[in-house]
């Protein structure tokens, strides 16, 4: 399955359960946010810079290799041919949900290069071609480097994301500014502080809401879709792309593990994030549905 912008919260759910998922959300955000400074610190560091064309074909042929080894990252499907033998079908939903992922990398790789840096970022058709695409590489190496960390040799991720560390080490490449985030922005980061500072009882009390609410499914997704649709027409689909992939950092930040992830409470909080930055254009029984969760959860 293709990951887009639309669908953040699909994307999310793989992140939360991937050894590295905090970092990929951060290249995306990267991404999503940078400006003409930010694009310039990533290309300044592009590791192909001053090398001859030998030894700029001998990275290249580094960087292909280590994408083949990345589709060793399990799938949804390879987890349930894994497990397809073992007879017992609970069993066997268990491990897809905690260990396949519902994308891949070469299509982690198409959204940050077509959707995340395409023609709709606000300064594609500005920028110099040379240095956007030395900066593309940065993230989109770092970006599988760290999709693919559990899998990977060691040596083999460190060249895929070196460059975009040394990128950080002058500081935070993009900031709220640059995501956009909309007229409930101050409302989501407090959410997000919320879920980021959860002590053990808090997160108790967040698998309790989702065991809760899980008769209420089906208008759970019909109330996603609808804010992702309303994301879409209003023109605020990566405004609500980053905050997904800002709520997968609180997620993790907050001590929740892939078990949680696979378990239905990184869903409930995607979907309180959804409810947020579109409360303006989300319907009231919608909205509803979506923070029912945190109405549980976190105590007035």
């Amino acid at each position: 399955m293709p990951y887009s912008l639309v669908s953040a919260a699909t994307l999310g759910f793989d992140l939360v359960r991937l050894p590295a998922g905090r970092a990929v959300a951060e290249v995306l955000l990267t991404g999503l946010g940078a400006d003409e400074a930010a694009i310039g610190r990533l290309a300044a560091v592009h590791p192909a810079r001053g090398l001859d064309l030998e030894r700029r074909g001998v990275r290249a042929v580094r960087g292909r290799r280590a994408r083949e080894m990345a589709a060793g990252v399990p799938h949804m499907r390879s987890a349930a041919d894994a497990g397809s033998g073992a007879g017992d079908r609970t069993a066997l939903l268990v491990a897809q949900l905690e260990q396949g992922t519902i994308g891949d990398a070469p299509t982690l790789e198409r959204l940050l290069r077509e959707d995340v840096l395409g023609s709709e970022h606000p300064l594609r058709a500005e920028l110099d071609v040379d240095l956007w695409d030395e900066a593309t590489e940065v993230l989109a190496d770092a970006a599988v480097g760290f999709w693919a960390a559990g899998v990977l040799p060691p040596l083999v991720r460190r060249d895929l994301t070196a460059a975009f560390d040394r990128a950080q080490d002058a500081g935070p490449l993009a900031t709220p500014a640059g995501w956009q985030l909309g007229p409930a922005e101050d409302e989501l980061m407090t959410f997000l502080a919320a879920v980021r500072d959860l002590d053990d009882a808090g997160r108790t009390r967040w698998r309790f809401a989702v065991d809760e609410g899980r008769g209420a499914q089906r208008p759970w997704a019909t109330a996603m879709h609808e804010a992702s649709w309303a994301a879409h027409v209003s023109g605020r689909t990566r405004a609500l792309a980053a905050a997904q992939l800002l709520a997968v950092q609180a997620f993790l930040d907050g001590g929740f593990d892939l078990r949680d992830g696979a378990a239905g409470v990184w869903n409930a909080v995607a979907g309180c994030v959804q409810a947020v930055v579109m409360a303006d254009l989300l319907g009231e029984e919608s909205a509803a549905v979506l923070v029912a969760p945190r109405e549980r959860a976190l105590p007035a």
